[in-house]
Protein backbone atom coordinates (compact mmCIF):
# COMPACT_ATOMS: atom_id res chain seq x y z
CA UNK A 1 0.00 0.00 0.00
CA UNK A 2 2.56 2.64 1.01
CA UNK A 3 4.58 1.46 -2.27
CA UNK A 4 1.46 2.45 -4.47
CA UNK A 5 0.89 5.64 -2.87
CA UNK A 6 5.00 6.84 -3.30
CA UNK A 7 4.54 4.89 -7.31
CA UNK A 8 1.60 7.69 -7.22
CA UNK A 9 3.12 10.49 -5.46
CA UNK A 10 5.92 10.22 -8.08
CA UNK A 11 3.93 9.85 -11.24
CA UNK A 12 2.09 13.06 -10.05
CA UNK A 13 5.46 14.50 -9.32
CA UNK A 14 6.72 13.90 -12.66
CA UNK A 15 3.03 15.02 -14.48
CA UNK A 16 3.66 18.18 -12.42
CA UNK A 17 7.03 18.47 -13.99
CA UNK A 18 6.09 17.41 -17.57
CA UNK A 19 3.50 20.14 -17.50
CA UNK A 20 5.83 22.85 -16.10
CA UNK A 21 8.29 22.07 -19.17
CA UNK A 22 5.06 21.71 -21.28
CA UNK A 23 4.05 25.42 -20.10
CA UNK A 24 7.45 27.08 -19.51
CA UNK A 25 9.47 25.49 -22.24
CA UNK A 26 8.25 27.51 -25.33
CA UNK A 27 8.79 31.31 -23.73
CA UNK A 28 12.43 29.65 -22.30
CA UNK A 29 13.66 28.42 -25.52
CA UNK A 30 11.95 32.08 -27.48
CA UNK A 31 13.97 34.04 -24.53
CA UNK A 32 17.04 32.49 -25.01
CA UNK A 33 16.66 32.38 -28.84
CA UNK A 34 16.37 36.32 -29.02
CA UNK A 35 19.82 37.22 -27.12
CA UNK A 36 22.01 38.94 -29.54
CA UNK A 37 25.55 38.08 -29.53
CA UNK A 38 28.03 40.40 -28.01
CA UNK A 39 29.07 41.50 -31.41
CA UNK A 40 27.54 40.87 -35.00
CA UNK A 41 27.44 42.40 -38.55
CA UNK A 42 24.13 43.36 -40.02
CA UNK A 43 25.04 41.35 -43.15
CA UNK A 44 24.79 38.41 -40.92
CA UNK A 45 20.74 39.36 -39.74
CA UNK A 46 17.94 37.74 -40.69
CA UNK A 47 17.29 36.44 -44.97
CA UNK A 48 18.25 37.94 -48.01
CA UNK A 49 15.19 39.02 -50.08
CA UNK A 50 16.53 39.75 -53.97
CA UNK A 51 13.21 41.20 -54.54
CA UNK A 52 12.40 38.69 -57.30
CA UNK A 53 15.36 39.05 -59.09
CA UNK A 54 17.30 36.63 -60.74
CA UNK A 55 21.05 36.76 -60.12
CA UNK A 56 24.43 35.03 -60.90
CA UNK A 57 24.29 34.61 -57.17
CA UNK A 58 20.32 34.09 -56.17
CA UNK A 59 20.63 30.68 -56.04
CA UNK A 60 22.67 30.19 -52.80
CA UNK A 61 19.62 31.39 -50.26
CA UNK A 62 20.44 28.20 -47.46
CA UNK A 63 22.13 30.46 -45.24
CA UNK A 64 18.65 31.78 -44.57
CA UNK A 65 14.70 31.99 -46.27
CA UNK A 66 11.71 34.26 -45.37
CA UNK A 67 10.54 31.34 -43.67
CA UNK A 68 12.98 30.27 -41.02
CA UNK A 69 13.86 31.82 -37.98
CA UNK A 70 17.37 31.92 -36.81
CA UNK A 71 19.08 30.02 -34.83
CA UNK A 72 20.38 30.09 -31.36
CA UNK A 73 23.74 32.28 -31.49
CA UNK A 74 23.30 34.45 -34.56
CA UNK A 75 25.84 32.73 -36.54
CA UNK A 76 27.51 34.03 -39.49
CA UNK A 77 26.16 33.37 -42.84
CA UNK A 78 28.32 30.52 -44.54
CA UNK A 79 28.90 32.09 -47.78
CA UNK A 80 25.95 34.34 -48.12
CA UNK A 81 25.12 35.06 -51.74
CA UNK A 82 25.08 38.91 -51.24
CA UNK A 83 28.66 39.14 -50.67
CA UNK A 84 31.01 36.84 -53.23
CA UNK A 85 34.46 36.46 -52.84
CA UNK A 86 34.87 39.23 -55.37
CA UNK A 87 33.39 41.76 -52.74
CA UNK A 88 34.47 45.10 -51.68
CA UNK A 89 34.19 47.07 -48.59
CA UNK A 90 32.20 49.71 -47.83
CA UNK A 91 35.28 51.92 -46.78
CA UNK A 92 36.37 51.93 -49.98
CA UNK A 93 32.75 54.13 -50.89
CA UNK A 94 34.58 57.46 -49.92
CA UNK A 95 34.69 60.98 -52.13
CA UNK A 96 37.69 61.40 -53.92
CA UNK A 97 40.85 61.39 -51.20
CA UNK A 98 43.10 63.69 -53.50
CA UNK A 99 40.24 66.35 -53.85
CA UNK A 100 40.99 69.47 -51.61
CA UNK A 101 38.08 70.26 -49.50
CA UNK A 102 36.16 73.80 -50.04
CA UNK A 103 34.29 73.73 -46.91
CA UNK A 104 36.65 72.48 -43.99
CA UNK A 105 34.56 72.61 -40.22
CA UNK A 106 35.56 70.93 -37.10
CA UNK A 107 32.75 69.75 -34.64
CA UNK A 108 33.88 69.42 -30.83
CA UNK A 109 30.99 67.34 -29.29
CA UNK A 110 30.67 67.40 -25.19
CA UNK A 111 28.51 66.10 -22.61
CA UNK A 112 27.44 69.32 -20.62
CA UNK A 113 25.39 71.59 -18.78
CA UNK A 114 24.08 74.50 -20.92
CA UNK A 115 22.08 76.88 -21.79
CA UNK A 116 19.38 77.44 -24.93
CA UNK A 117 19.19 80.38 -27.04
CA UNK A 118 16.78 81.53 -24.36
CA UNK A 119 18.73 81.42 -21.41
CA UNK A 120 17.54 77.49 -20.18
CA UNK A 121 19.69 75.57 -18.49
CA UNK A 122 19.81 72.10 -20.04
CA UNK A 123 21.96 68.70 -19.27
CA UNK A 124 22.58 66.87 -22.64
CA UNK A 125 25.08 67.22 -25.35
CA UNK A 126 26.59 70.00 -27.83
CA UNK A 127 28.90 70.67 -30.80
CA UNK A 128 30.94 73.40 -30.42
CA UNK A 129 29.80 74.28 -27.25
CA UNK A 130 26.18 74.70 -28.34
CA UNK A 131 23.13 72.44 -29.30
CA UNK A 132 21.58 72.44 -32.15
CA UNK A 133 24.75 72.98 -33.53
CA UNK A 134 26.27 75.33 -35.98
CA UNK A 135 24.82 75.34 -39.08
CA UNK A 136 26.50 73.84 -41.82
CA UNK A 137 26.32 75.80 -45.14
CA UNK A 138 27.46 74.46 -48.67
CA UNK A 139 27.16 75.13 -52.41
CA UNK A 140 25.97 72.53 -54.77
CA UNK A 141 29.52 70.55 -56.07
CA UNK A 142 31.43 71.38 -52.92
CA UNK A 143 33.45 68.87 -51.30
CA UNK A 144 32.43 69.46 -47.45
CA UNK A 145 34.94 67.84 -44.92
CA UNK A 146 33.74 67.65 -41.13
CA UNK A 147 35.90 66.48 -38.45
CA UNK A 148 34.11 65.07 -35.57
CA UNK A 149 35.88 65.34 -32.05
CA UNK A 150 34.86 63.63 -29.13
CA UNK A 151 35.72 65.48 -25.79
CA UNK A 152 33.34 64.11 -23.25
CA UNK A 153 30.30 61.77 -25.00
CA UNK A 154 30.99 58.61 -22.67
CA UNK A 155 28.86 56.35 -25.16
CA UNK A 156 31.05 57.48 -28.33
CA UNK A 157 29.37 59.60 -31.39
CA UNK A 158 28.83 59.60 -34.99
CA UNK A 159 27.49 61.73 -37.46
CA UNK A 160 25.02 60.94 -39.90
CA UNK A 161 23.98 63.26 -42.31
CA UNK A 162 19.98 63.02 -43.02
CA UNK A 163 18.85 63.11 -46.37
CA UNK A 164 22.31 63.74 -47.60
CA UNK A 165 22.90 60.80 -50.35
CA UNK A 166 27.05 60.57 -49.15
CA UNK A 167 29.20 58.14 -49.89
CA UNK A 168 28.29 55.04 -47.79
CA UNK A 169 31.45 55.25 -45.94
CA UNK A 170 30.44 58.75 -44.70
CA UNK A 171 27.22 57.83 -43.63
CA UNK A 172 28.14 57.71 -40.12
CA UNK A 173 26.34 54.61 -38.59
CA UNK A 174 27.87 52.79 -35.60
CA UNK A 175 28.10 49.28 -36.27
CA UNK A 176 27.45 49.38 -39.98
CA UNK A 177 29.44 52.02 -41.44
CA UNK A 178 32.07 53.17 -39.09
CA UNK A 179 32.84 52.83 -35.17
CA UNK A 180 31.77 54.73 -33.08
CA UNK A 181 33.85 57.54 -32.12
CA UNK A 182 35.18 57.45 -28.59
CA UNK A 183 36.09 59.69 -26.09
CA UNK A 184 39.30 60.98 -27.05
CA UNK A 185 39.23 59.94 -30.66
CA UNK A 186 38.12 61.88 -34.15
CA UNK A 187 36.78 61.08 -37.44
CA UNK A 188 36.21 63.05 -40.75
CA UNK A 189 33.67 63.05 -43.02
CA UNK A 190 34.21 64.04 -46.59
CA UNK A 191 31.26 64.10 -49.44
CA UNK A 192 30.33 65.84 -52.29
CA UNK A 193 27.48 68.48 -51.98
CA UNK A 194 25.82 67.01 -55.10
CA UNK A 195 21.98 68.06 -54.37
CA UNK A 196 20.42 71.39 -53.34
CA UNK A 197 18.19 71.58 -50.14
CA UNK A 198 17.62 71.39 -46.87
CA UNK A 199 19.18 68.78 -44.64
CA UNK A 200 20.34 67.72 -41.09
CA UNK A 201 23.07 66.20 -39.24
CA UNK A 202 22.88 63.92 -36.29
CA UNK A 203 24.26 60.91 -33.94
CA UNK A 204 23.42 57.87 -35.31
CA UNK A 205 25.61 55.59 -31.86
CA UNK A 206 22.71 55.62 -29.28
CA UNK A 207 20.80 57.51 -31.13
CA UNK A 208 17.42 57.89 -29.49
CA UNK A 209 18.98 59.08 -26.63
CA UNK A 210 22.00 61.13 -28.13
CA UNK A 211 19.33 63.02 -30.63
CA UNK A 212 16.63 64.26 -27.96
CA UNK A 213 19.74 65.44 -25.89
CA UNK A 214 21.20 67.95 -28.33
CA UNK A 215 23.65 65.98 -31.00
CA UNK A 216 22.09 67.53 -33.98
CA UNK A 217 22.59 70.39 -36.46
CA UNK A 218 21.21 72.06 -39.91
CA UNK A 219 22.86 71.57 -43.08
CA UNK A 220 22.03 74.11 -45.88
CA UNK A 221 23.06 73.53 -49.62
CA UNK A 222 22.42 76.15 -52.14
CA UNK A 223 22.19 76.42 -55.61
CA UNK A 224 25.32 77.22 -57.34
CA UNK A 225 23.92 80.30 -59.27
CA UNK A 226 23.77 82.94 -56.88
CA UNK A 227 20.18 83.42 -55.58
CA UNK A 228 17.97 86.15 -57.34
CA UNK A 229 17.64 89.85 -55.94
CA UNK A 230 14.82 90.09 -53.34
CA UNK A 231 15.69 87.10 -51.73
CA UNK A 232 16.04 85.60 -48.00
CA UNK A 233 16.52 82.36 -46.29
CA UNK A 234 15.60 81.50 -42.84
CA UNK A 235 16.61 78.10 -41.12
CA UNK A 236 13.87 76.79 -38.47
CA UNK A 237 14.86 73.65 -36.51
CA UNK A 238 12.45 72.39 -34.36
CA UNK A 239 13.70 70.53 -31.17
CA UNK A 240 11.91 69.12 -27.93
CA UNK A 241 14.57 69.59 -24.46
CA UNK A 242 13.10 68.90 -21.88
CA UNK A 243 9.98 68.56 -23.08
CA UNK A 244 10.51 72.58 -24.57
CA UNK A 245 9.50 73.00 -27.78
CA UNK A 246 12.14 74.75 -29.37
CA UNK A 247 13.02 76.71 -32.64
CA UNK A 248 16.79 76.77 -33.14
CA UNK A 249 16.82 76.12 -29.61
CA UNK A 250 14.47 79.58 -28.52
CA UNK A 251 11.58 79.22 -26.79
CA UNK A 252 8.59 81.39 -28.12
CA UNK A 253 8.98 82.92 -31.92
CA UNK A 254 12.25 83.48 -33.69
CA UNK A 255 12.10 86.97 -35.69
CA UNK A 256 14.13 87.27 -39.27
CA UNK A 257 13.82 90.60 -40.98
CA UNK A 258 11.70 90.35 -44.54
CA UNK A 259 11.24 93.50 -46.27
CA UNK A 260 7.91 94.62 -48.27
CA UNK A 261 8.07 92.20 -51.26
CA UNK A 262 10.48 90.23 -50.61
CA UNK A 263 10.50 86.13 -51.02
CA UNK A 264 11.67 84.36 -48.24
CA UNK A 265 12.42 80.74 -47.84
CA UNK A 266 11.78 79.25 -44.26
CA UNK A 267 13.45 75.94 -43.96
CA UNK A 268 11.90 73.97 -41.56
CA UNK A 269 13.52 70.82 -40.10
CA UNK A 270 11.30 68.53 -38.22
CA UNK A 271 14.14 67.04 -35.62
CA UNK A 272 11.13 65.13 -33.52
CA UNK A 273 9.93 61.85 -33.38
CA UNK A 274 6.51 62.50 -34.98
CA UNK A 275 5.17 64.30 -37.53
CA UNK A 276 4.34 68.43 -36.94
CA UNK A 277 2.16 70.55 -38.46
CA UNK A 278 3.48 74.41 -40.59
CA UNK A 279 1.11 77.04 -41.67
CA UNK A 280 1.38 80.71 -42.78
CA UNK A 281 -0.78 83.56 -41.15
CA UNK A 282 -0.54 87.35 -43.21
CA UNK A 283 -0.14 85.80 -46.62
CA UNK A 284 -0.47 82.94 -48.72
CA UNK A 285 2.57 80.68 -49.24
CA UNK A 286 3.87 77.71 -51.50
CA UNK A 287 5.68 74.53 -50.31
CA UNK A 288 8.82 75.03 -52.31
CA UNK A 289 10.55 71.64 -51.51
CA UNK A 290 9.78 68.58 -49.39
CA UNK A 291 12.84 66.72 -48.07
CA UNK A 292 15.45 68.90 -49.96
CA UNK A 293 14.19 68.53 -53.53
CA UNK A 294 12.11 71.04 -55.03
CA UNK A 295 8.50 70.17 -56.05
CA UNK A 296 7.48 71.14 -59.87
CA UNK A 297 5.26 74.26 -60.15
CA UNK A 298 3.92 74.07 -56.77
CA UNK A 299 0.43 76.74 -56.25
CA UNK A 300 -0.15 79.50 -53.73
CA UNK A 301 -2.32 77.95 -51.11
CA UNK A 302 -4.01 79.82 -47.88
CA UNK A 303 -6.03 78.15 -44.98
CA UNK A 304 -3.94 74.98 -45.18
CA UNK A 305 -1.47 73.39 -43.07
CA UNK A 306 1.70 70.96 -44.47
CA UNK A 307 2.37 67.92 -42.25
CA UNK A 308 6.29 67.85 -41.96
CA UNK A 309 7.39 64.21 -40.85
CA UNK A 310 9.50 63.35 -38.54
CA UNK A 311 13.00 64.00 -39.97
CA UNK A 312 11.42 65.29 -42.69
CA UNK A 313 11.62 69.03 -44.21
CA UNK A 314 9.76 71.59 -46.10
CA UNK A 315 10.84 74.74 -47.71
CA UNK A 316 7.79 77.23 -47.02
CA UNK A 317 7.79 80.04 -49.42
CA UNK A 318 6.26 83.33 -48.46
CA UNK A 319 5.95 86.51 -50.44
CA UNK A 320 6.07 89.32 -47.77
CA UNK A 321 2.38 91.84 -48.71
CA UNK A 322 3.55 95.18 -50.18
CA UNK A 323 2.13 97.29 -47.20
CA UNK A 324 5.32 95.98 -44.86
CA UNK A 325 2.48 94.14 -42.55
CA UNK A 326 3.88 90.79 -40.75
CA UNK A 327 4.11 87.15 -41.67
CA UNK A 328 3.78 84.19 -39.34
CA UNK A 329 4.68 80.38 -40.12
CA UNK A 330 3.66 78.20 -37.34
CA UNK A 331 5.47 75.43 -36.87
CA UNK A 332 3.60 73.01 -34.46
CA UNK A 333 1.70 75.52 -32.46
CA UNK A 334 1.33 79.42 -32.31
CA UNK A 335 5.11 79.80 -31.89
CA UNK A 336 7.13 79.79 -35.25
CA UNK A 337 8.98 81.87 -37.41
CA UNK A 338 7.94 85.61 -37.92
CA UNK A 339 8.74 87.71 -40.96
CA UNK A 340 8.66 91.56 -41.21
CA UNK A 341 10.43 94.67 -41.03
CA UNK A 342 8.54 97.73 -39.48
CA UNK A 343 6.73 95.22 -36.94
CA UNK A 344 6.85 91.94 -35.94
CA UNK A 345 2.86 92.22 -33.99
CA UNK A 346 1.42 89.54 -35.74
CA UNK A 347 -1.16 87.22 -34.23
CA UNK A 348 -1.11 83.37 -34.04
CA UNK A 349 -4.06 81.91 -35.36
CA UNK A 350 -5.31 78.25 -35.08
CA UNK A 351 -4.03 75.20 -37.29
CA UNK A 352 -6.10 75.26 -40.29
CA UNK A 353 -8.75 71.69 -40.78
CA UNK A 354 -7.51 71.09 -44.13
CA UNK A 355 -4.04 69.72 -44.60
CA UNK A 356 -2.07 69.96 -48.25
CA UNK A 357 -1.73 66.53 -49.76
CA UNK A 358 1.26 66.37 -51.60
CA UNK A 359 -0.40 63.41 -54.00
CA UNK A 360 -1.94 66.25 -56.25
CA UNK A 361 0.11 69.28 -55.38
CA UNK A 362 2.05 70.81 -57.78
CA UNK A 363 2.27 69.34 -61.84
CA UNK A 364 3.83 66.20 -63.17
CA UNK A 365 7.21 66.35 -64.42
CA UNK A 366 9.60 62.96 -65.75
CA UNK A 367 11.08 60.97 -63.33
CA UNK A 368 13.80 60.05 -65.10
CA UNK A 369 13.22 55.92 -64.79
CA UNK A 370 10.36 53.86 -65.46
CA UNK A 371 8.85 52.91 -62.11
CA UNK A 372 6.50 50.70 -63.50
CA UNK A 373 9.36 48.10 -64.86
CA UNK A 374 11.39 47.58 -61.47
CA UNK A 375 13.87 44.99 -61.61
CA UNK A 376 13.78 44.85 -58.08
CA UNK A 377 9.93 44.86 -56.14
CA UNK A 378 10.00 44.44 -52.37
CA UNK A 379 7.11 44.32 -49.48
CA UNK A 380 8.07 46.51 -46.21
CA UNK A 381 4.87 45.60 -44.32
CA UNK A 382 4.58 46.38 -40.59
CA UNK A 383 3.20 44.77 -38.48
CA UNK A 384 3.43 44.33 -34.12
CA UNK A 385 3.04 41.45 -31.92
CA UNK A 386 4.10 39.69 -28.41
CA UNK A 387 7.72 38.15 -28.42
CA UNK A 388 11.38 38.49 -26.72
CA UNK A 389 13.73 40.96 -28.11
CA UNK A 390 17.06 40.85 -26.68
CA UNK A 391 15.83 38.39 -23.99
CA UNK A 392 13.55 41.75 -23.36
CA UNK A 393 9.85 40.80 -23.40
CA UNK A 394 7.04 42.91 -24.87
CA UNK A 395 4.84 43.38 -27.81
CA UNK A 396 7.60 44.04 -30.47
CA UNK A 397 7.29 45.58 -34.43
CA UNK A 398 7.49 42.94 -36.84
CA UNK A 399 8.87 43.23 -40.66
CA UNK A 400 6.72 41.14 -43.11
CA UNK A 401 6.08 38.72 -40.19
CA UNK A 402 9.50 39.02 -38.88
CA UNK A 403 10.98 40.39 -35.24
CA UNK A 404 14.56 41.96 -35.00
CA UNK A 405 16.90 40.62 -36.00
CA UNK A 406 15.10 37.65 -38.23
CA UNK A 407 14.13 41.01 -40.68
CA UNK A 408 14.56 41.19 -44.33
CA UNK A 409 17.92 42.19 -46.01
CA UNK A 410 16.77 44.07 -49.14
CA UNK A 411 19.33 43.08 -51.88
CA UNK A 412 19.50 45.51 -55.06
CA UNK A 413 22.32 45.45 -57.72
CA UNK A 414 23.90 48.88 -59.21
CA UNK A 415 21.65 50.39 -61.58
CA UNK A 416 18.81 48.56 -60.32
CA UNK A 417 15.15 50.25 -60.37
CA UNK A 418 13.69 49.43 -57.04
CA UNK A 419 9.98 49.34 -56.18
CA UNK A 420 8.94 49.05 -52.50
CA UNK A 421 5.58 48.59 -50.92
CA UNK A 422 5.44 49.80 -47.44
CA UNK A 423 2.02 48.61 -45.52
CA UNK A 424 1.25 49.89 -41.71
CA UNK A 425 -0.69 46.91 -40.44
CA UNK A 426 0.74 48.01 -36.62
CA UNK A 427 -1.93 50.36 -35.31
CA UNK A 428 0.64 53.52 -34.75
CA UNK A 429 2.31 55.60 -37.29
CA UNK A 430 5.59 54.93 -38.80
CA UNK A 431 8.47 58.12 -40.62
CA UNK A 432 10.19 55.74 -42.20
CA UNK A 433 13.79 56.63 -43.57
CA UNK A 434 15.85 55.26 -45.95
CA UNK A 435 19.46 56.36 -45.95
CA UNK A 436 21.75 56.92 -48.66
CA UNK A 437 18.68 57.70 -51.48
CA UNK A 438 15.64 59.70 -52.27
CA UNK A 439 12.40 57.56 -53.49
CA UNK A 440 9.49 59.20 -55.51
CA UNK A 441 5.78 58.02 -54.05
CA UNK A 442 3.74 56.81 -56.38
CA UNK A 443 0.57 56.12 -54.53
CA UNK A 444 -0.87 56.18 -51.18
CA UNK A 445 -3.75 53.23 -50.49
CA UNK A 446 -3.69 52.57 -54.40
CA UNK A 447 -4.52 56.03 -55.50
CA UNK A 448 -1.40 56.93 -57.99
CA UNK A 449 0.44 60.50 -57.43
CA UNK A 450 -0.66 62.90 -60.33
CA UNK A 451 1.33 65.84 -59.13
CA UNK A 452 4.62 66.96 -58.69
CA UNK A 453 7.09 64.23 -58.48
CA UNK A 454 7.45 63.81 -54.52
CA UNK A 455 10.72 62.88 -53.67
CA UNK A 456 11.49 61.97 -49.73
CA UNK A 457 14.07 60.58 -47.52
CA UNK A 458 11.77 60.41 -44.76
CA UNK A 459 7.54 59.00 -45.23
CA UNK A 460 5.12 58.82 -42.92
CA UNK A 461 3.11 56.16 -42.99
CA UNK A 462 -0.17 56.53 -40.63
CA UNK A 463 -1.53 53.59 -39.46
CA UNK A 464 -3.67 51.15 -41.74
CA UNK A 465 -2.10 52.82 -44.61
CA UNK A 466 -0.12 51.69 -48.22
CA UNK A 467 2.63 53.24 -50.38
CA UNK A 468 4.30 52.63 -53.28
CA UNK A 469 7.49 54.16 -54.04
CA UNK A 470 10.53 53.78 -56.08
CA UNK A 471 13.85 54.62 -56.62
CA UNK A 472 17.47 53.80 -58.81
CA UNK A 473 19.99 52.03 -56.76
CA UNK A 474 22.82 53.79 -57.55
CA UNK A 475 24.49 54.62 -54.60
CA UNK A 476 26.38 51.23 -53.56
CA UNK A 477 26.37 50.31 -50.04
CA UNK A 478 24.95 48.56 -46.86
CA UNK A 479 22.31 50.88 -46.12
CA UNK A 480 19.65 51.53 -43.01
CA UNK A 481 16.10 51.45 -43.81
CA UNK A 482 14.41 51.98 -40.31
CA UNK A 483 11.52 54.40 -38.50
CA UNK A 484 12.78 57.62 -37.75
CA UNK A 485 10.74 57.99 -34.76
CA UNK A 486 13.88 56.63 -32.82
CA UNK A 487 12.34 54.64 -29.87
CA UNK A 488 10.40 52.59 -32.34
CA UNK A 489 13.99 51.65 -34.21
CA UNK A 490 15.36 50.46 -31.14
CA UNK A 491 12.17 48.51 -30.51
CA UNK A 492 13.68 46.16 -33.45
CA UNK A 493 11.71 48.46 -36.51
CA UNK A 494 15.17 48.56 -38.40
CA UNK A 495 15.89 46.56 -41.88
CA UNK A 496 18.87 47.21 -44.39
CA UNK A 497 19.01 47.83 -47.85
CA UNK A 498 23.00 45.97 -48.97
CA UNK A 499 24.04 46.25 -52.50
CA UNK A 500 25.34 42.69 -54.22
CA UNK A 501 29.07 42.93 -53.56
CA UNK A 502 29.87 45.51 -50.82
CA UNK A 503 30.39 44.29 -46.93
CA UNK A 504 31.09 45.82 -43.83
CA UNK A 505 34.37 45.37 -41.57
CA UNK A 506 32.43 46.75 -38.78
CA UNK A 507 30.12 45.00 -36.11
CA UNK A 508 26.98 46.34 -33.82
CA UNK A 509 28.26 45.62 -30.20
CA UNK A 510 32.00 44.46 -30.20
CA UNK A 511 34.69 46.57 -28.59
CA UNK A 512 33.60 49.48 -30.32
CA UNK A 513 30.44 48.84 -28.07
CA UNK A 514 28.52 50.25 -31.48
CA UNK A 515 24.97 51.08 -31.09
CA UNK A 516 23.14 52.49 -33.88
CA UNK A 517 19.94 53.24 -32.40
Amino acid sequence: MEGTRRRGARLRLALAGAATIALLGPPAWMWQDSLMPGAYSVMDMGYADYGGALTHVAADTSAHSPHSEHSGGHSAHSGHSAHPASARSLTSLTADPDRAADVVITLVARRQRFRLAGGRSVVGYTLNGASPGPVIHATVGQLVQVRLVNESVPDGITLHWHGVDVPNAADGVAGVTQDAVGVGRSFTYRFVAGQAGTFWYHSHQVSHEQVRRGLLGALVVTPAARPPAGTADVVALLHLYDGIRTINGREGDVRAEARPGERVRVRVINTENGQTPVWVSGASFRLAAVDGTDLHEPAPVRDTAVMVTAGGRADIEVTMPEDGSPVRVHIGGPAGVVLGSRSYDVPAVPRPAASLDLLSYGTRAPLGFDPDRPDRRFDYQIGRRPGFLDGRPGIWWTINGHMFPDVPMFVVAEGDVVRVRIVNDSGEPHPMHLHGHHAVVLSRDGVRATGSPWWVDSLEVGAGESYDIAFVADNPGIWMDHCHNLPHATEGLVAHLMYEGVTTPFTVGGTAENEPE
